[in-house]
């Protein structure tokens, strides 16, 4: 098993490559690719320092799988290109997710729809990720039919240049800013770049993936995305109106059950999903599960989760677990 990495040098390929060590997961031979000027230099893995290799010397060794975490447009370049040598190429930029001729994946949700001849494979938006995981089990239940979510959304979903920032910022530092606002100490409704409806690109993500990945596109989702100055993780309040009635025990059961998630909701104890206790884990973590008192069949909840792991590395290496387990890799 032939396993490249492109953008290994990266926040989330660190996180990759950190994640593949953890799940053990089977490579003979590991390809680490980054930017040109990181080429020769090393990065540790199990043990071995592995040197960094061009994105052409990947493609000539024709891994089984490429896994990119590099930016949109490096992943449209070379894709392509290690997708014609018969490489499974699983994607974590923005680039392929809504190509309707690519499959947009979160496991635990859609994984079935998989095929041998799916050459591109594109992980979704880690805010997108954590809230399917979450919903996907009670719209098979009672049947999603409007999602009203507001994000909360760490530092980390914008690179290490962001956490940079932050920790600058924080220590009283003069520091080169990634947001066009202080981070520390305020929240920012802003992440990606606005779109002519006045939403940005983030919340147009949320609006859209959702559909695709649950296959529905009568599901009505409206989002409001906003960057605050944490480190472990993603969190969202979730509104979501079902076209089933439900009760809150139903709901508590449902969740419990299905895979990826942990309930955290025992108000009385204080205890209920953080970022602080998400941080390093690949569960969806839900809590403050209640009915929405103003409407009929609508429930309120909060879904915590890793942006860096679930959000982006482990779900991506999940899939390439997946392409194994069922026999999708040639």
């Amino acid at each position: 098993m032939k396993i490249a990495v492109v953008g290994a040098s990266g926040l989330v390929g660190q996180k990759m490559l950190q994640i593949l060590s953890e799940r053990n997961f089977p490579i003979d031979e590991l390809l680490l690719v980054a930017s040109e000027r990181s080429i020769g230099k090393k990065i540790p893995f199990k043990g071995k320092e592995y040197s960094i290799i061009s994105m052409e010397d990947a493609i000539t060794a024709k891994p089984d799988i490429a896994i990119f975490s590099a930016g949109g447009s490096v992943s449209l370049e070379y894709a392509p290109k290690f997708a014609e040598v018969g490489t499974v190429v699983i994607d974590n930029s923005s680039a392929w997710r809504m190509d309707t001729s690519k499959k947009l994946i979160v496991p635990e949700v859609n994984g079935y729809i998989l095929r041998i001849d799916d050459r591109i494979i594109a992980n979704p938006n880690c805010s997108t990720i954590q809230m399917v995981v979450a919903l996907k089990p009670l719209h098979d239940h009672f049947k999603i039919k409007r999602i009203v979510v507001s994000t909360y959304q760490s530092v980390t979903g914008s690179g290490k240049a962001a956490v940079d920032q932050l920790e600058g910022e924080r220590a009283g530092k003069d520091i080169q800013k990634v947001y066009p606002h202080k981070i520390d100490m305020n929240a920012l409704p802003h992440i990606d770049v606005f779109q002519e409806n006045g939403y940005t690109k983030e919340e147009m993500k949320m609006v859209l993936e959702t559909k695709k990945i649950m296959g529905d596109d009568s599901i009505q989702v409206t989002s409001t995305c906003v960057r605050i100055p944490t480190a472990g993780g993603h969190s969202e309040a979730i509104n979501v109106e079902f076209e089933n009635e439900y009760t809150l025990e139903q709901v508590h059961s449902i969740l419990s059950k299905a895979p990826g998630i942990t309930v955290v909701d025992d108000p009385s104890k204080n205890e209920y999903p953080m970022p602080i206790n998400a941080h390093d884990k690949d569960d969806v973590f839900v809590g403050r599960i209640r009915r929405d008192e103003t409407q009929p069949k609508t429930l309120n909840m909060w879904v915590v989760s890793d942006n860096l792991r679930k959000g982006a590395a482990t779900n991506t290496i999940q899939i390439a677990e997946y392409m194994l387990e069922h026999s999708l890799v040639y």
